[in-house]
């Protein structure tokens, strides 16, 4: 069997994906903590947002499997599992450090 340059690039890609997904979700545990930890009405409405989009997120990804929404093969259902939660992370990194969203380019 010999492996085929394009998929093992494909794959690496999803890796190096998977590896930022765990940086960028240790970024929003951090700034979660700090506004958990403050306590108040702040700290409980952040607690309870915390579960609320994970099981959200969940039942959102896994609709997508069910549906066939994520693809057809492993990789692509990887990728596609990928850029749903990395989407869902981005927006509670920016919401949590008060960064506005950036202007999406235009399509060529």
């Amino acid at each position: 069997m010999t492996i085929d340059g394009k998929a093992y690039g494909a794959w690496m890609k999803a890796g190096m994906d998977m590896w930022m997904l765990g940086a960028e979700a240790g970024t929003v545990m951090a700034l979660r903590m700090a506004r958990i930890t403050t306590g108040g009405s702040a700290g409980a409405a952040e607690a309870e947002l915390m579960v609320t989009e994970k099981v959200h997120a969940a039942i959102e990804l896994q609709t997508r499997l069910m549906t066939g929404a994520l693809g057809v093969t492993p990789l692509g259902a990887t990728q596609d599992a990928l850029k749903h939660y990395r989407r869902k992370v981005a927006a509670n990194n920016r919401r949590l450090s008060g960064t506005p969203r950036k202007p999406r380019r235009p399509k060529p």
